[in-house]
């Protein structure tokens, strides 16, 4: 197999969730510029997901879903499929977590975190892959092919450093890194292993990326904590984690399942 052909995903038909998010939309771009068709999934257009559907008109396709809730799936699906056929490549990217500047019980002790806002992230992060892999991933193993794609967090692996927050701590401020994005994130990694196991012999592989933190203008004092932790120095660019996909969707990856690829510029070696 030639290097090109090693690394094609040109036949391939991905689909992502999350599309409208940061990396959601980075992810489809670097398959629509190697010549991928790919369907966008989330609860609303962005104006990301917007410039590719004006880009990639005959490439690219937008369905609003709702990841948590399985009877939205089973009708996009049933669209894509005669539209454009079935998947070949799934990421399961759509996720959520309380931002920093979400209300103190959101980012408080975490004996006083809100149920309420357990079971959401947990509901999103952890429930919505496992919905998005038994609808879209079963019509993968009827077709007998595909890789789905799962993508975790440092926090799946390692505990939140919370003395990146001490500078919030400082000025007054109650606040923790919560709990439920952790455990989401976890959870997605023995998910991953199952279905790895489960579909081994049918064609679809199952594998997740781990990533660390993604610039997005975070105030300066966040910058300073987080770079001096990690080894590389810096935040990862939106666009640093699109070959890791990529590779986990071409050939180039046919014999790896069940794996965590981890692509955290050195957090987790500490």
């Amino acid at each position: 197999m030639s290097a090109d052909n090693l690394f094609d995903v040109s036949r391939e038909l991905v689909l992502i969730t999350g599309v409208s998010g940061q990396l959601g939309s980075e992810y489809a771009r670097a398959f629509l510029e190697r010549g991928a068709r790919v369907v966008g999934l989330d609860a609303r257009t962005s104006p990301a997901s917007e410039a590719l559907l004006a880009e990639f008109p005959e490439h690219f396709g937008f369905y609003p879903v709702d990841v948590t809730a399985k009877a939205t799936l089973e009708q996009a699906a049933s669209e894509i499929a005669e539209r454009f056929g079935v998947a070949s490549v799934l990421i399961n990217n759509a996720a959520i977590d309380s931002p920093p500047s979400a209300p103190p019980e959101e980012n408080g002790p975490f004996e006083d975190y809100p149920e309420a806002s357990w079971d959401k992230v947990i509901d999103v992060n952890l429930k919505g892959v496992y919905l998005c892999c038994q609808v879209f991933g079963a019509l993968m193993a009827k077709a007998g092919r595909g890789s789905i794609i799962n993508v975790s967090s440092i926090y799946g692996v390692v505990s939140p450093d919370q003395s990146l927050y001490e500078y919030r701590r400082q000025r007054g401020e109650v606040f923790f890194k919560p709990v439920a994005y952790s455990a989401s994130k976890s959870g997605i990694l023995n998910l991953t292993r199952y279905l790895a196991v489960y579909w081994g012999k049918a064609g679809v592989r199952v594998n997740s990326l781990t990533i660390a933190g993604v610039f997005n203008q975070q105030e300066q004092a966040f910058l300073d904590a987080y770079c001096g932790r990690i080894p590389v120095g810096r935040m990862a660019d939106k666009q640093e984690y699109n070959g890791a996909v990529l590779f986990l969707a071409s050939p180039a990856s046919q014999y790896m399942t069940g794996s965590n690829l981890v692509v955290d510029g050195g957090w987790t070696a500490i």
